[in-house]
């Protein structure tokens, strides 16, 4: 059984739900799954897990949000490596350039990223909820 930590900031409740359907994809392979948001995150959920996701939304211009994502992302930066990492969060403008920007600095720093991330629009429902549980199932499988 796979320890996976889900650790993400939602400011809307969008990447919340995104991080639930996640959940019970990985749930469904079994896994033992903690979903915790960043604010109550420590350093040993990350190292104690298997399989680690990360959500956020889009910020700003295109960024993770910044007061307590960003920091707690930086403050791992010497935990991740050689870790699968899983990245997912939602949007409301622009075209993803967060998501590309945000796997390439978790590959820097020498995780294992899983595929590209995983991306909405607004709030996750149908064919898009469906994406999150899937990925959920495909992170651990």
């Amino acid at each position: 059984m796979k320890k996976v930590s889900i650790i993400y900031w939602s400011g809307t409740g969008n990447t919340e739900e995104m991080a639930n359907l996640i959940s019970n994809g990985a749930k469904e392979n079994g896994s033992e799954v903690k979903s915790i948001p960043v604010g109550s995150a420590k350093v040993e959920d990350v190292v104690d897990a298997d399989v680690l996701l990360l959500g956020s939304p889009s910020m700003g211009s295109e960024v993770i949000e910044e007061s307590e994502m960003e920091p707690f992302v930086e403050s791992i930066k010497d935990n991740v490596k050689d870790k699968v990492v899983g990245l997912f969060g939602s949007y409301d403008w622009g075209d993803g350039e967060w998501m590309r920007n945000w796997v390439e600095r978790m590959n820097s720093y020498g995780a294992k990223v899983f595929e590209e991330g995983c991306i909405v629009n607004l709030s996750p429902e149908g064919e898009e909820a469906d994406k999150c549980v899937d990925y959920g199932r495909r992170i651990v499988g």
